[in-house]
């Protein structure tokens, strides 16, 4: 047992990512990576997760260049990244050549440390990312995702890190994303996995249910040997416990840390001004304490994008209703751990179920779909055979890894990447893989970042806030939506005004959520069946397919992929 407590800083990473869905931008973390590089912790958690995503969907901004950025900053800290496995950054499995080349761009522009993981603790959708960080020379750490259910247990997590740990990995993380972990529990599993391996433990949590630091205090008594926490203005919530917590807590004992809570000061007094600064973008939901995540198990980030996601569609007030739905459509897939992309395949059918009718299943996602076919792996318990044919009809389930199906698609894709002048570098081919529908606008430039628009304290508290309106800029009009007011700022986004017709048209397809079209599937004139697939519309980053309700012709169309949609609009005609 390592007598000093290691620390694992996450306030770059999943902290802004838990508490103000993952907004936080580059030129703001650069002076807080640089206070933070004098502290001393074990590692930096600055990349991966949903910052990739964000940074090009909401920010504009290049998450390589921010990773060669802060690289540049924390010349004396490693750099951790979380990486999906076979998903990488994404929601889906890519093929093996793709994350092949992703673990080589991510350690050459500055990833030091890799905790990869898979949603469902399938190892087969780990080994490829583990082996290939082996081989660039970086330090992997195998990561657990803990969870509880009727099929989850120490024992079986034990075995696990057994089996992480002989695929030579430098440490294992204990990734506990909902904040579940009981401190006798926390104790059985690291001491558990000590008895039977000689490797470095880290032990995440989420403070979501009120108990990670009492978890954290059982964990370090065991002899674990790194922690996950947050810098305290960043801290708790649906975050980590405070690091300046943790550190003090320890001073004076066998397992201090070592680091100078003055140093903390500097950081956490950068983290203040930040707290300040997209205050407004944190809904007071995230900050409490919900013995509720007991039950529905979602993970802090998803937490925040969830009521993010409803608030866009106009349905927070229905939140408690797509947090009751969720166990059962956990339940209904197999127990899967609630971690990226799970979570967000398990809460957007929720809110599906909730949204879309009394019919659950009547509208499923593709992700859904394929998740019971087999193409994220092995769900921990089996799927039964009346929500399998809901979901998927006779279609057949696959057993083998999932990307063994997968073709090479790099060169491929590179290509015609290339052919759509869409690379300025390497890693602009792998934005491109990762996130078909909005990677060519990022790329060309076209997309805009949200902006923290100040309002007066009395304005934000005020119920006559729209939740958009309309603005007319250099002779353009754009219909700019509020996504949130709270503190002294609200966050908006703006797109032109499109002209899509809503309200009653014979024969009109309309949009079930607020979206962005990602296909049209057919075109005016087609003849289509009843069920065939019309639109596919992103929507709460899962894609929603639109099936025609009848035998028909489509006679109108009025959206091209690319297009925000509202809830309402009129997609198409099928007379």
């Amino acid at each position: 047992m390592s007598k000093k407590l290691l620390i694992t800083d996450t306030t770059l990473r999943d902290a802004h990512q838990s508490l103000i869905a993952t907004r936080l931008k580059t030129e703001d973390m650069l002076p807080l990576a640089r206070v933070i590089d004098k502290v001393g912790f074990f590692s930096v958690e600055a990349w991966g997760g949903a910052t990739f995503d964000s940074s090009i969907r909401f920010l504009a901004e290049d998450p390589w260049d921010r990773l060669r950025l802060l690289s540049d900053e924390l010349k004396h800290t490693p750099i951790q990244m979380l990486l999906r496995g076979q998903n990488l950054v994404g929601y889906r499995h890519y093929p093996d050549d793709v994350v092949q080349r992703f673990v080589e761009l991510a350690h050459k522009n500055g990833v030091d440390i890799f905790r990869v993981f898979d949603a469902l603790n399938d190892i087969r959708n780990m080994k490829e990312s583990m082996r290939m960080t082996k081989k660039v020379g970086a330090h992997l750490q195998g990561a657990l995702c803990y969870t509880t259910s009727p099929v989850n247990s120490i024992p079986g997590f034990i075995d696990m890190a057994k089996e992480l740990s002989a695929l030579d990995c430098d440490s294992i993380c204990i990734k506990d994303m909902a904040g579940l972990i009981m401190p006798e529990a926390a104790r059985e599993l690291i001491t558990g996995i000590k008895d039977e391996i000689d490797v470095k433990v880290d032990l995440h949590s989420h403070s979501t249910s009120g108990v990670a630091s009492m978890s954290y205090q059982a964990a370090i008594e065991a002899g674990v040997d790194i922690v996950d926490t947050a810098m305290s203005p960043f801290a708790l919530g649906t975050s980590q416990p405070p690091t300046e917590s943790v550190v003090a807590s320890q001073k004076n004992t066998p397992r201090d840390t070592g680091i100078d809570l003055l140093a903390l000061r500097d950081v956490r007094n950068v983290c203040l001004k930040l707290r300040d600064k997209y205050g407004g973008i944190l809904n007071p939901i995230i900050e409490r304490v919900d013995s509720d995540v007991l039950i529905y198990q979602l993970p802090g980030g998803m937490i925040s994008n969830l009521v993010s996601q409803l608030q866009e569609q106009d349905a927070l007030e229905r939140m408690n209703e797509v947090l009751e739905e969720v166990p059962r459509v956990r339940k209904d897939l197999g127990y899967p751990p609630l971690v990226t992309p799970t979570s967000q395949i398990v809460g957007t059918q929720a809110v599906f179920n909730v949204l879309l009718g009394k019919e659950r299943y009547r509208n499923v996602t593709n992700e859904v779909r394929d998740y019971v076919r087999g193409l994220y792996g092995k769900s921990p318990a089996p799927i039964s055979d009346e929500i399998r044919k809901l979901i998927i009809g006779d279609e057949p389930v696959i057993t083998v890894r999932p990307a063994d199906l997968l073709e090479p698609v790099y060169e491929k894709m590179k290509e015609q990447a290339i052919a759509e002048g869409l690379v300025k570098k390497e890693e602009d081919v792998l934005t491109y893989i990762l996130y078909p529908a909005i990677a060519p606008s990022f790329l060309k430039g076209e997309r805009k970042p949200e902006e923290i628009i100040p309002v007066s304290r009395q304005a934000a508290a005020s119920s006559d806030i729209p939740h958009s309106m309309e603005v007319e800029v250099d002779g353009e009009v754009y219909n700019v939506r509020i996504l949130s007011v709270a503190g002294t700022a609200v966050s908006a986004t703006a797109a032109p005004v499109q002209k899509i017709p809503r309200g009653e048209i014979q024969g009109g397809i309309k949009s079930n959520m607020q979206g962005m079209v990602l296909e049209v599937a057919v075109n005016r004139g087609s003849d289509v069946k009843k069920g065939d697939l019309l639109v596919v519309l992103e929507a709460m980053k899962m894609e929603n397919p639109i099936h025609s309700p009848v035998d028909g012709k489509v006679s109108e169309i009025f959206v091209n992929a690319g297009d925000v949609v509202q809830s309402g609009d009129v997609l198409l005609v099928v007379e």
